[in-house]
């Protein structure tokens, strides 16, 4: 029975959006009608959402794909999920329950102190638990003091993150009802700082003056499916027919592949803007229930993509550079006698478009461009550092990406060491 709360109910992020947005209803002593409408529709939303991002990390699992061919570069490539999934073999029962407190001592912080934010992005809560169960029990930590450490962290990551990018997040979103809830924070919070820094008098990514004759380019769906047309274009054409064909398209023409890869890139991105936009219209209104009963003016912290409909050509340009730097940092990481951190095209799509979105808030254009790929250089050498404080899971083909489990884990590691 507990297995199935915590790991089945509690580890699935659409049914845990879906329970807050139940338990405020339920407070707001909404009709019955209400009640099922509001948390159906945030679960399914939330499951628009995961769709989309399913269908964008398909596309970029095959753009690494043909990347690391064309360029014949082996390395570390980082992906939270996979690397989740790792620690959940031999750290299963510590990640599940250094979540569930943690969770705990999120609601009592935000009840407690001025930072009144209850994160509700659930799959970043598990791969978190997962990292500090990882580095607590290499540490040397176990049993009760492994579980109260792990949550007492998780449990202050959960409101000092969101409450760091509020000031931006405010501008992005014109209200103060929502906060931003990922695990790339410290990225963020770097790319709007890089932005307020570079960006002086720099114009909106959003008011890009376009022609009249390339008026369709204003349409962000198209942007992006030309965008991404291009670069899966130039990548089949250097990796070869025979190579794309034969291991990667599954026989279909390499150029039609392409193209067709390149559209369902900008369909996932469309998918996920539709699904954010379903959440927000729902967790929003039910969330007043909470914030009137249990914590005092609480707000949502919800997962990155939350802001992408306010910028959507912060969103490519965003990713773009944090590529970008991506590329750069696979020269740059083995001159400081780290791994080779080879761009986990997930992370750089949206932990850079995200990047993208904050550095434009507080510096235009220049802010969008230079705010994410600063994001972009540290979420490829933070992975590297993090690497040999990861016990055995140092040695798999994978590591954490974003900004937030390699600042956490590198000072966590760090600090265990020193009183070792």
């Amino acid at each position: 029975m507990l297995q199935f709360m915590i790991k089945d109910v509690l580890g699935t992020p659409a049914i845990l959006v879906g329970l807050f947005s139940l338990i405020g209803s339920l407070l707001q002593k909404k009709s019955f009608s209400e009640v099922i409408s509001g948390t159906l529709k945030t679960i399914m939303g939330f499951l628009i959402l995961i769709a989309g991002a399913n269908l964008i990390a398909t596309t970029l699992t095959i753009f690494s794909q043909l990347f690391e061919h064309s360029f014949n570069i082996q390395g570390v490539v980082p992906n939270t999920d996979a690397m989740a999934a790792l620690a959940q073999k031999n750290y299963g029962t510590a990640t599940a329950m250094i979540m569930v407190f943690g969770m705990v001592i999120n609601i009592l912080l935000a009840r407690i102190t001025p930072l009144k934010y209850i994160f509700l992005t659930g799959h970043h809560t598990l791969y978190m638990s997962a990292m500090l169960a990882v580095i607590l029990s290499v540490g040397g930590f176990s049993g009760f003091w492994l579980v109260a450490t792990g949550s007492l962290i998780l449990g202050a990551m959960m409101v000092i993150s969101p409450a760091i990018l509020q000031p931006f997040t405010r501008k992005i979103t014109h209200s103060d009802d929502l906060a931003l809830g990922h695990f790339g924070s410290t990225g963020y919070l770097l790319a709007a700082l890089v932005g307020k820094m570079v960006g002086k008098g720099s114009p909106s990514t959003e008011e890009l003056k376009v022609p009249k004759s390339l008026n369709f380019l204003r349409d962000s769906s198209v942007a992006i499916s030309l965008t991404m047309m291009i670069l899966f274009v130039a990548l089949v054409l250097i990796a070869g027919k025979t190579f794309t064909e034969s291991q990667v398209s599954d026989g279909q023409n390499f150029l039609v592949f392409a193209i067709i890869q390149a559209i369902t890139f900008a369909a996932g991105v469309y998918i996920i803007l539709a699904g954010v936009r379903m959440v927000i219209a729902e967790i929003v209104p039910a969330f007043k229930g909470i914030a009137d009963k249990l914590v005092k003016d609480a707000k949502p912290a919800l997962d990155c993509p939350t802001v992408f409909p306010f910028a959507p050509n912060a969103v490519i340009i965003g990713f773009l550079c944090s590529f970008a730097a991506g590329l750069l940092s696979m020269f740059l990481c083995p001159l400081f006698g780290l791994s080779v951190i080879v761009p986990g095209l997930v992370p750089h799509f949206f932990c850079g478009a995200t990047a993208g979105v904050y550095g434009n808030i507080t510096g235009g254009r220049r802010g969008a461009m230079i705010g994410a790929f600063v994001q972009g250089l540290l979420i490829s050498f933070l992975p590297a550092i993090l690497l040999p404080l990861m016990g055995d899971l140092g040695f798999a083909a994978t590591t954490f990406g974003d900004a937030d489990f390699g600042v956490i884990g590198i000072i966590l590691g760090k600090l265990i060491a020193l009183f070792h």
